[in-house]
């Protein structure tokens, strides 16, 4: 946006596309902008605009308001339906615990974009065919596939949420950036609720037993379960409407937690090399070396959003750089494991799955280790580092619906 901003600074026209398309993201992207833009007339005109009578907290409009608070309650509402139609808790929360989540947050973009009626029919439809899909999974099975369908059902309704999120006009890889730092200040802000409302239920708790109350079943069963599960919906919006509040502590984490990561990853390669386990013919050792994978992924991709957005430092490229070189190896220990245990004992669900993800990481590591030599380098510009993470969000989209739609099929539900 950044960059979209400072290109369009002498077009009036565009730049009231750019802030009607997104005013949240425009306002926090203009403001960190606008030190090295003061000298604009049309940039003060814009920041005056943009900055009148913001000593006041801005909570959105009265219609934004009371349709979070609605979108709270529903929340809720699905996190206690199984006590209210007395429904097994283990079997729903396994199978529906994304629902509980996800479609508030769809439709709450929805809502903001304003899409047409043809695609909020379309992101229906996929919810309502997820839903009977993973409900209609043979009850009694323990199998394999119901437990792979029920882990990549978040990551397709992620996806979903996603395209929510970035299916506007004139909508690019500027949008799907984005929607990866909106996830980064997502999570900071659930941090920060949840680490509130923890603190707020103990002292509740404990005072209610100074004068003999024990409130703390009905208090998990009620108040807990209800705020957990509006926690998500409540974030979104309090970084929609205060932009400013998180968006320079996610890059801050980013960059911090990004040459840690790089050294525990080194010395945990080193100390695999001494240790008596190997992924190779340990599973449970495998699966935590994936984890593991996954996790330095993730933190790779938010780096990378903000590097391919606004950042020039040099030495943060370089790190971001040593840390997927060495991912790549991580991964390709991975996936020759994966390659060996399905050699030796042939292919199950779980052994493709696990192929199959670790293919596209490489395939997508690569691409981004390829394009951050070339911003280390100056062969190519920064901004092509962050494009290549909306390439391959698409892919992962559509592998985790292969999991969770056709591998019950494929293996006839084992």
């Amino acid at each position: 946006m950044r960059d979209d901003i400072l290109l369009n600074l002498d077009n009036p026209r565009q730049l009231e596309q750019l802030y009607r398309n997104n005013k949240p993201t425009f306002k926090s992207a203009f403001n960190a902008l606008y030190p090295q833009v003061s000298s604009n007339p049309l940039a003060e005109g814009w920041y005056q605009r943009l900055n009148y009578g913001s000593g006041n907290p801005d909570w959105g409009t009265r219609s934004e308001r009371v349709f979070v608070a609605g979108a709270a309650v529903l929340s809720a509402f699905l996190a206690k339906l199984p006590e209210m139609l007395s429904l097994e808790p283990d079997l729903y929360f396994q199978r529906n615990v994304s629902f509980v989540v996800f479609p508030v947050l769809i439709t709450y973009f929805a809502w903001k974009n304003g899409l047409n009626t043809r695609t909020v029919t379309w992101l229906s439809g996929m919810l309502l065919a997820s839903v009977v899909f993973i409900n209609v999974l043979p009850q009694n099975s323990t199998g394999d596939t119901l437990l792979l369908s029920c882990l990549h059902l978040p990551f397709f309704l992620w996806s979903l949420l996603g395209f929510a999120f970035s299916h506007e006009r004139g909508a690019g890889d500027d949008k799907w950036l984005g929607f990866l730092r909106y996830n980064g200040e997502l999570a900071v802000m659930m941090a920060l609720l949840l680490i509130s409302g923890g603190i707020t239920s103990a002292l509740t708790i404990n005072l209610f037993g100074l004068i003999g109350w024990n409130i703390e079943k009905p208090y998990f069963n009620y108040v807990v379960i209800c705020g957990l599960a509006a926690v998500p919906v409540v974030s979104t919006f309090i970084t929609r409407v205060q932009p400013g509040l998180v968006s320079k502590v996610s890059p801050v984490i980013a960059r911090l937690f990004s040459p840690v990561a790089l050294v525990m990853l080194v010395l945990y390669l080193g100390a695999t090399l001494f240790s008596e386990k190997d992924p190779f013919h340990d599973r449970e050792f495998l699966i935590i070396f994936n984890a593991l994978l996954v996790g330095v992924m993730a933190l790779i991709f938010f780096s990378v959003a903000e590097a391919g957005s606004t950042t020039r430092n040099r030495t943060q490229i370089l790190i971001l750089s040593l840390l997927s070189a060495v991912t790549l190896v991580v991964n390709g220990i991975a996936l020759s494991a994966v390659l060996f245990r399905i050699t030796e004992w042939g292919i199950t669900p779980n052994r493709l799955a696990v192929l199959g993800a670790n293919l596209l990481m490489l395939a997508h590591l690569v691409y981004v280790a390829v394009r951050l030599f070339g911003a280390l380098t100056r062969r190519s510009d920064v901004s092509l580092v962050g494009a290549s993470m909306a390439l391959f969000l698409p892919v992962y989209s559509i592998w985790s619906a292969v999991v969770v739609f056709l591998f019950p099929l494929i293996f006839a539900f084992k």
